[in-house]
């Protein structure tokens, strides 16, 4: 069936993509059959449980009572998928668009009627999503976005229309004058390697899918019956050996299923990506295996990048890099998550190539040196190391003592854990400290789960915050948060030298900080020397 069977044409504006002038388009009515076929699903996994305890006889035995559960449960199934598709038909009915010349409308609502509309000139993304379900029929979503962070009034959602329709939408929506200085670094500027994937069993998700593995394998028995009997088939298997090896074996299997979770649940997030420039302007990714994705962030209100190494990723020498933009909050939502993301875990190189692509550099601001923190800055963090693993032991210890021995080799294992593992994490920590100027960027890193270097346009910095705690005050240390309309809307340089940090932060953005500076007892304002300016956007940067 075609898209947007029509409705009357309304007066007023001009350029819509197809038909008469702002023609008032209507969904795909195949929308029904999405409708149809997930609430069949919800039903399914509502009753199966049900269904199979009812063949079990367990709760009704062999009598009339059984039939009749199985009879209303099976009545409850139908009318549930049957309201649900009816409710989308009126729904469909009453949902209509318009692409207009000035304006995007969308007018939907069955009892509580909403009219809802974008100026095109503020729209900045147009992303397309399909589940398996919508691919195999055709479909996608389309949602609409301004760029703001004003979460769903800031956005339209179209759900769904025809591929070839939403393709056109946003075609129409980006249309942007190409801008001929962007010419040298159009077209595909990464592509996927599979060997990238051996960056997906390093996440934390690793431990956290394959202990949710063992809870599925629980509840699936639940279902049939048989927990009881697994349970203790597996008591069975661990009664006879001894627990130093069935801890580790344990500690192994979940680790295995982890990684093979893991590793699925990347190939399906990242099979078919590409990450191109299209002209206007416009950096687009598309990935996914069965939901496929098509995220588009224009370049007008990019303002850097960030380059995030989580700990285990780092220690195979990989990143990954995400766009730092106005509106794309940091937590709003798993969409906008997945529109900050422009480059999975990769090797480090292969980052700063591609981070230097995207902002238009010869190379990458991300690997220019940066200004180390002081010494005090470390012996914070080693404080804070000792105190993590000194007072719960010596709590523990002090029970036993007064309770039971039991607790002082908790207390001796829990030290000899956490108090090497607390020093180590510090020192990488202070070793991850760092800020810098490098061109147009400033740079700030820090983290050590997750390390961050953030490059972030000077410009685009709006005002400073300056935060210094009783401890900071006496070790001579303040943290500086450049604050931005972009990304998390401010980027910490934690622990910095107050003399030196002051003038880091005067030096960055001329002229922003410096009237609160002399009102500041004895500041110690020394030169900051800037890091030669980088190439102006424009000149030919090395191929991807």
């Amino acid at each position: 069936m075609a898209t947007g069977e029509g409705t009357a044409p309304a007066a007023g504006g001009a350029g819509a993509i197809a038909g008469p002038p702002a023609e008032w388009r209507r969904l795909d009515r195949r929308s029904l059959l999405v409708t149809g076929a997930v609430m069949s699903g919800v039903a399914g996994g509502v009753c199966l449980p049900l269904l199979l305890g009812l063949a079990s006889g367990g709760w009704f035995g062999d009598g009339p009572g059984r039939e009749t559960a199985l009879a209303l449960l099976v009545t409850a199934g139908v009318l549930l998928v049957a309201g649900s598709v009816a409710a989308d038909y009126a729904n469909w009915r009453r949902t209509r668009y318009r692409i207009g010349s000035e304006r995007v409308d969308l007018h939907s609502g069955l009892l509580l009627l909403k009219r809802r509309s974008l100026a095109r000139e503020r729209i900045r993304s147009v992303d397309l999503t399909a589940h398996p379900l919508l691919r195999l029929l055709g479909l996608v979503k389309v949602r609409i976005g301004t760029g703001e962070s004003g979460g769903a009034e800031s956005s339209l959602e179209l759900n769904p229309v025809s591929r070839v329709e939403g393709d056109r939408i946003r075609a129409e929506l980006l249309d942007r004058p190409a801008d001929p200085a962007a010419a040298p670094h159009g077209g595909v500027l990464a592509r996927l390697d599979l060997r990238w994937i051996r960056y997906a069993p390093t996440s934390f998700l690793t431990l956290a899918v394959g202990s949710a593995a063992f809870g599925a394998v629980l509840q699936v028995s639940d279902w049939f019956g048989v927990q009881q009997e697994l349970i203790g088939w597996t008591g069975d298997r661990i009664r006879d050996h001894p627990v130093a090896l069935v801890v580790p074996v344990l500690a192994l299997g979940t680790l295995v299923t982890g990684a093979v979770g893991a590793l699925g649940l990347w190939t399906e997030m990242w099979w078919g990506y590409r990450l191109e420039r299209e002209p206007g302007g416009v950096l687009r990714v598309r990935r996914g295996l069965f939901t496929t994705r098509s995220v588009s962030v224009e370049e007008r209100r990019l303002r850097g990048v960030e380059l995030v190494e989580p700990i285990g990723v780092r220690a195979l020498g990989g990143a990954r890099v995400d766009a730092v933009a106005t509106g794309l909050a940091e937590a709003e939502s798993d969409r906008q998550a997945d529109a900050r993301g422009l480059l999975p875990a990769v090797p480090r190189a292969v980052a700063d190539r591609v981070a230097a692509l995207v902002l238009h550099e010869p190379r990458s601001p991300t690997s220019a040196p940066l200004i180390r923190h002081p010494r005090r800055a470390r012996n914070r963090r080693l404080s804070w190391a000792l105190a993590a693993a000194g007072v719960p032991a010596a709590a523990l210890a002090v029970g036993g003592l007064w309770l039971t021995p039991v607790l002082l080799y908790i207390a001796a294992g829990y030290a000899a854990v956490a108090l090497p593992s607390g020093v180590a994490l510090a020192l990488d920590a202070y070793r991850s400290l760092g800020h810098g100027i490098a061109g147009r960027y400033l740079l700030a890193r820090s983290g050590t789960f997750s390390r961050r270097t953030v490059a972030l346009q000077r410009t685009g910095i709006i005002g400073w915050t300056v935060t210094e705690s009783l401890a900071q005050r006496r070790a001579g240390l303040i943290t500086l948060t450049a604050t931005t309309a972009a990304g998390a809307g401010g980027y910490a340089i934690h622990d910095a030298d107050r003399g030196e940090g002051l003038a880091f932060a005067d030096a960055a953005v001329p002229g922003l900080l410096r009237p609160f500076l002399t009102e500041l007892p004895g500041p110690d304002i020394r030169a900051i020397p800037e890091a030669p300016a980088e190439p102006a956007a424009g000149d030919n940067p090395p191929g991807a």
